[in-house]
């Protein structure tokens, strides 16, 4: 059985050489290959533990008040900051950059992806952002759930200069345009 295979085998090798004998190679293209450059490992784990944290970071009740300045709209000032820069961001003098759409969330899943986005936005040194949170229309007693939570966890955040309700254009009372700190850092 062994020999029948060994000539088998022979027959192959043959029948390829026989086949293959008037190929002709390509010529060299005179090119050089280069090997394509690693991926940089992505640390999956690293990332989701700082999602987490960050989320949780985040707490739905705040202690000290939203500046309130006209009824239901909700204005945020940091400390120390001029209140020009509020009237500013009211009148449209920065261009909005990104924006987030947190139509249909819950409340856990509207804190994770607002806390990723920030984090996003600071990364790739946004200024301007708009955050739409809804105006209620179809919740339970038709009253915005994230409206006052998504004020609070932007409080919360060091990176938040300022907030104020959304020109009419932009989605009135059913989102929030903000002002970032720049992210551009020196080393």
């Amino acid at each position: 059985m062994k020999k029948c295979d060994a000539g088998h085998h022979s027959d192959d090798a043959a029948l390829l050489h026989e086949l293959l004998a008037e190929v002709v190679p390509l010529p060299a293209h005179g090119r050089v290959i280069h090997p394509r450059p690693k991926r940089k490992p992505i640390p999956e784990q690293r990332l989701r533990d700082e999602r987490a944290a960050l989320a949780d970071s985040l707490s739905d009740h705040i202690t000290w008040d939203i500046g309130t300045e006209t009824g239901e709209e909700l204005v945020y000032l940091r400390n120390g900051l001029s209140r020009q820069i509020l009237r500013k961001l009211r009148r449209g003098h920065w261009v909005t950059q990104d924006e987030l759409d947190l139509h249909g969330l819950t409340s856990v899943e509207a804190r994770a992806q607002l806390a990723e986005f920030l984090n996003a936005c600071i990364r790739s040194g946004a200024r301007c952002v708009r955050i739409i949170h809804g105006k209620g229309l179809r919740s339970k007693n038709r009253e915005p759930v994230l409206k006052t939570k998504v004020a609070n966890w932007l409080i919360q955040r060091d990176e938040v200069l300022a907030f104020c309700q959304a020109r009419q254009a932009d989605g009135g009372g059913g989102a929030v345009m903000v002002l970032l700190k720049s992210g551009r850092r020196k080393a």
